[in-house]
């Protein structure tokens, strides 16, 4: 039987032609969350579920600037394949580009059979499983801002726009030609569970909320986002940057997680992180789990803090936590307990910057939290008062080479993130860091040129 036969397939194509649907853009996620995609026309759609997309394996180790970065099964292997099966049942109209609908794509490597170890949403789901074995299942919330650029006509962008004082708030007061609207909208026809939007903290910057759900989803409905509102940003001419710090007078852009696991017991599904007679009304497997996220945080750090750019956000005052410390409620901690309990119960990690690559981010964060678990430790006294007291906790890593070094230690992590996708990203970073060791910057012709 031709896949054309499928009733599955068949009833999607059938569905996608009654909406005037003629491409389908199959799209995955690289090493560092930038998606990678196929337009496919309709009448090839079968032939792309049987036989998949092939793409070049090195495009995973491809650097933002096109550089192919030599990581192993790369360059090394003279350039292999992977294929790319759309998965159908993420299809979804992208309402801003008529006639075009976009699914995810599952990722294999046909010398093996199995997905190649770059592969973050595979990573993700290792991880997961890792978790159902020990009877949780994790829910997230992504929270991520970003930067709203124009061009400038002296050249370049600049903020969008770039008024002080406007912090969250919603309205032309802060966004003059209604762009957050526009976004909130487009989004929400995206169906990626998008809640509310709101202008950030500073000019320019703005953040959209989604709904938790199960970490898989979660991952992917946070890179779908990203992707759209980088679309959206263009069609209006202007650049939307997921950046840690783009701009010297400003503040940084942030990616904070929520997270909670469900367990199932006799009585059904419930909050594993809620014990109201627990210490703080928290359970044991909640405080296990923040203490595993201490324990790991500099190793964390690499792949939630990922780029050069991320350690620029870091430093006093900056609400971006450079200490390793949780607090009650308290926004000043790496890690924040907020208020709610019962099956609202959780914690949020305030680390991450908006640049991490959604998958990574969430498997690492799962991945620290459940070696916490495992390990039944139990977190020091909870922060009071402001953090940012270097006499009371321990500093993150303030450099990426620092942070690479600290998860390459950390075997624990590694093993459960995988030995081969950790050897690679390792080796992928450090190729960054040594680029930008060689790139001479506007500041330093500015700080020596005239001088010197």
């Amino acid at each position: 039987m031709s896949v054309h036969d499928i009733p599955e397939v068949r009833r999607h194509i059938d569905r996608l032609a009654a909406d005037g649907i003629d491409v389908v853009r199959v799209t995955y996620p690289d090493l560092i969350g930038t998606d990678r995609a196929r337009d496919v026309l309709m009448a090839e759609l079968p032939r792309a579920v049987e036989h998949g997309l092939a793409f070049c394996r090195a495009v995973y180790h491809t650097s933002p600037q096109g550089d192919v970065v030599p990581v192993s099964g790369g360059l090394d292997a003279g350039l292999p394949d992977i294929c790319v099966h759309p998965d159908l049942d993420t299809l979804v109209a992208l309402p801003w580009e008529p006639g075009v609908a976009s699914c995810l794509g599952v990722v294999v490597d046909p010398a093996t059979g199995s997905p190649p170890p770059e592969s973050p949403r595979d990573l993700l789901r290792a991880v997961l499983a890792r978790c159902a074995e020990h009877g949780l299942r994790p829910i997230v919330g992504p929270e991520l801002e970003y930067f709203l650029c124009e061009p400038d006509p002296a050249g370049g962008w600049r903020r969008y726009p770039r008024d002080p004082g406007v912090v969250y708030t919603a309205g032309l007061r802060g966004d003059p030609d209604n762009h957050l609207l526009r976004t909130l909208r487009h989004v929400r026809d995206l169906n990626i569970g998008v809640v509310s939007g709101n202008h950030e903290f500073d000019g320019g910057q703005f953040e959209i909320n989604l709904v938790h759900s199960e970490a898989m989803s979660a991952a992917d409905r946070a890179f779908r986002f990203k992707v759209a509102v980088k679309e959206l940003a263009r069609k209006e001419g202007r650049l939307a940057t997921f950046m840690a710090k783009p701009f010297n007078d400003a503040g940084g852009s942030g990616f904070h997680l929520h997270l909670s696991c469900a367990a199932s017991d006799e009585e059904g599904a419930r909050n594993a992180f809620d014990d109201p007679s627990g210490a703080y009304g928290l359970s044991a497997t909640a405080r296990h789990a923040v203490a595993g996220v201490l324990a790991h945080a500099p190793a964390l750090a690499a792949l939630l803090n990922p780029t050069v750019n991320s350690y620029k956000r870091f430093g006093p005052d900056t609400l971006a936590p450079w200490l390793i410390d949780w607090g009650l409620d308290n926004r000043s901690a790496m890690v924040r307990i907020p208020p709610e309990r019962g099956s609202g119960a959780r914690f949020e990690l305030r680390l991450g910057d908006a640049g991490a690559n959604p998958y990574l981010a969430i498997a690492g964060t799962i991945a620290a939290a459940l070696l916490g678990v495992l390990a039944a430790d139990e977190p020091p006294a909870p922060l009071e008062g402001y953090g940012y007291d270097t006499s009371r906790s321990a500093v993150l890593p303030m450099s990426l080479s620092a942070a690479l070094d600290a998860l390459e230690a950390d075997t624990a992590l590694a093993e459960v993130l995988g030995k081969d996708f950790t050897t690679s990203f390792l080796a992928y970073k450090r190729n960054e860091v040594e680029r930008f060791q060689r790139h001479v910057t506007d500041w330093e012709f500015t700080e020596y040129a005239y001088h010197l």
